[in-house]
């Protein structure tokens, strides 16, 4: 096979990435929100999720041919369980009331309605215009979940556009469903829909009014709540706010600045409040109130300990007691996933390498969080899911499961690259954290040495020539490139990383959309391309990895569809499931600064500086039980520097390589 040229891509990419630039629908403005400004004839149609702790909704939402705003609500309320009490059994509903239509201007309907700006941060923000006989007005619709209730809040403001007096009618409404009783675990719910702060008042020019409309879900036994929309907006934009400056990135480049910041809105506010305790879900109008191995163990968990959020923490927390319920001494599999707020279980592929995702995720958070009594707690997990994986490893030496994440959507063979390098991850990650805790020395040896064996059998077995790159073939019988062969970059695994690089970035897997799933098909999931922008930064391939990092985080922070990372397409619409936000803030905690943990209060640090920026900071991160900033700058020997700060004092100052690995042993 003839190689592709890197520099001939490289040129072809950067002519894609200029001309998506110069074709951005959005803009990044200077508090990090992003902005639609509407230009003539600009219709366009989006969706985003949006979450709270009882409460989740995908706002469908737009601009038509004649320039009014459009929206259609979908509204989640997880802990309202229809029957049969499943995956899927979260109770969802579809408004599409067009709340401005019932306001009368001078006894007169709003008219002709002109979209001016569409805002987004944690929260959309419209601004428009209606002409009519009743004279100009201004329109603000601001749009979020409740914090902690289970209600959809919409504050309105309209303002006198005119020179003269104008009277407004804004009315009281209040519309109630009662679903049937025999369809709901809990019996009947009582879904409120409300207009509050309806009035008829004269208001002068520039003066304004504002009312807010309210969509809530309750239980039979529940009392409907005393909903106050400033108190609302409030709590959402303090959650936004406190998101926003923990885990700060600093770089030259605002796009993925913006990026980042957004995808730690999604990664943590996408968590329940259910019988079962704090339980993040990924969301999309099917998963909710459930845990999964993959979403949370592996993807999103060991994030939280660096966000500083305590109820990301503690949904973590939550997810692997929940996860270790099921381990026993017969070493059957674990389930794929904990459904119906704790109560049921599903595991329909068969083992999917749960036990490694799990084994892999609750040692690296337990390694981040820094707390010696976590540690305790879920180390028999730990323990469990290594034994377990040791016990299914085939006469090659590498893990058996059914099937993997996909389920079977594609094949995975009887053993795929994911679940053994996530347990060799997994090993490593327990040898460090069983130091820390005083397992003994036999045990963690042995750890370090299976580990070892399993680096070389993951070579044997997987490696070899796909389509005329010396990579990995992701099960034995494969013969197509696939998207997952990054997986051995983000464990520290390099050995075939040259050529692995060279067939991710190829026309065979790279498209406008990131990786697709296998060769010739039409399919992609972000998850695997966040793995591979986290593993090829780690690996050491730091303007490769840039360039391909501002091309996707322009595409799905700017582009047509905004501002997350997304699950799938075609499958779910490029649903904006929370997990895969989670991955995209690993790839700079684990790819760019490449934190990698050591220990309950030690890591190593090894930057990965662009050439084309001189300096990249992470404030505020909160892990291994404290909080400290990471600065790296260019020095002039083209060299690094490199300080870690804890609360503005200086605990380390060291100039190296650029990629040089140092060791960092923070204070207990």
């Amino acid at each position: 096979m003839k190689k592709v040229s890197y520099i001939a891509l490289s040129c072809l990419l950067c002519l894609n990435f200029i001309s998506i630039q110069a074709a951005n629908r959005w803009s990044i403005n200077p508090d990090g929100s992003i902005t639609w400004k509407l230009q003539d004839n600009d219709a366009h149609q989006d969706h985003i999720e949006m979450s709270g702790l009882k409460i989740s909704a995908v706002m469908r939402y737009g601009v038509d041919k004649s320039g009014a705003f459009t929206l259609d609500r979908s509204i989640i309320w997880p802990m309202l369980r229809t029957v049969p009490n499943n995956t899927h059994a979260s109770l969802m509903r579809r408004f599409s009331w067009n709340i401005p239509e019932m306001i009368s201007v001078n006894g007169q309907c709003l008219q002709n309605e002109k979209v001016e700006s569409i805002t987004l941060k944690g929260n959309i923000t419209v601004n428009s215009t209606y002409h009519g006989n009743g004279g100009k007005v201004a329109l603000t619709r601001i749009l979020f979940p409740s914090t902690d209730k289970p209600a959809f809040c919409e504050k309105y403001v309209l303002r006198n556009a005119n020179s003269h007096d104008i009277r407004v009618e804004i009315p009281q409404s209040r519309s109630v469903i009662q679903t049937l009783p025999e369809q709901g675990v809990y019996g009947s719910y009582r879904l409120v829909s409300e207009i509050k702060g309806g009035k008829t008042v004269v208001l002068k020019p520039d003066e304004e009014v504002a009312f807010s409309a309210f969509f809530a879900g309750y239980k039979p036994d529940e009392t409907e709540l005393a909903m106050d929309i400033e108190q609302e907006k409030e709590a959402r934009e303090a959650l936004i706010a406190a998101l926003w400056n923990n885990l700060v990135l600093e770089t030259p480049d605002n796009t993925i600045n913006a990026m980042f910041a957004f995808a730690k809105i999604r990664a943590a506010e996408s968590i329940y409040d259910t019988k079962g305790g704090l339980m993040h879900g990924p969301g999309g109008e099917a998963y909710y109130a459930a845990i999964w191995a993959n979403d949370q163990a592996e993807y999103v968990n060991p994030f939280f300990p660096y966000l500083g959020y305590q109820i990301g923490n503690q949904s973590a927390l939550c997810s692997f007691m929940h996860f270790a319920r099921f381990i026993h001494p017969e070493y059957k599999k674990i389930p794929s996933s904990i459904i119906a707020e704790g109560t049921d279980v599903w595991g329909g592929a068969g083992d999917r390498g749960d036990a490694a995702m799990v084994g892999y995720g609750a040692a690296r958070y337990a390694l981040a969080k820094g707390s010696k009594k976590e540690a305790k707690e879920l180390w028999p997990l730990i323990e469990w899911c290594l034994e377990y994986n040791r016990r299914q490893l085939n006469e090659d030496g590498v893990v058996q499961s059914d099937a993997d994440e996909l389920e079977g959507r594609f094949p995975a063979g009887k053993a795929n690259l994911c679940t053994s390098s996530l347990y060799y991850d997994a090993l490593l990650s327990a040898s460090y954290l069983g130091e820390a805790i005083g397992i003994g020395r036999t045990q963690l040896a042995q750890y370090k040495q299976q580990a070892n064996q399993l680096k070389k059998n993951i070579d044997c077995y997987f490696g070899g020539e796909v389509e005329g790159f010396d990579t990995y073939r992701y099960y034995k019988e494969n013969d197509k490139l696939r998207s997952w062969i990054c997986i051995p970059l983000t464990v520290g695994i390099f050995d075939r990383k040259d050529e692995t690089i060279r067939a991710l970035f190829s026309p065979h897997l790279w498209t406008q959309n990131g990786l697709l799933t296998e060769s010739g098909s039409d399919t992609f999931w972000d998850r695997s391309t966040l793995y591979a922008l986290r593993g090829v930064y780690a690996c050491g391939e730091t303007d490769k990895a840039t360039e391909y990092l501002k091309f996707y985080s322009n595409q799905r922070l700017l582009g047509e569809h905004v501002p997350y990372a997304i699950e799938a397409w075609p499958e779910g619409n490029q649903r904006h499931l929370s997990a895969e936000s989670g991955l995209y803030g690993r790839i700079i905690t684990e790819g760019l600064f490449d934190i990698r943990p050591t220990g309950l209060h030690s890591f190593t640090l090894t930057p990965h500086l662009p050439q084309e920026w001189n300096a990249m900071n992470l404030r505020n991160v909160c892990a291994f039980g404290t909080t400290f900033d990471i600065e790296v700058k260019r020095t002039k020997q083209n060299k690094i520097e490199i300080k870690v700060s804890e609360n503005k004092r200086q605990l380390y100052k060291q100039t190296v390589r650029n990629g040089q690995m140092i060791r960092i042993h923070l204070p207990e």
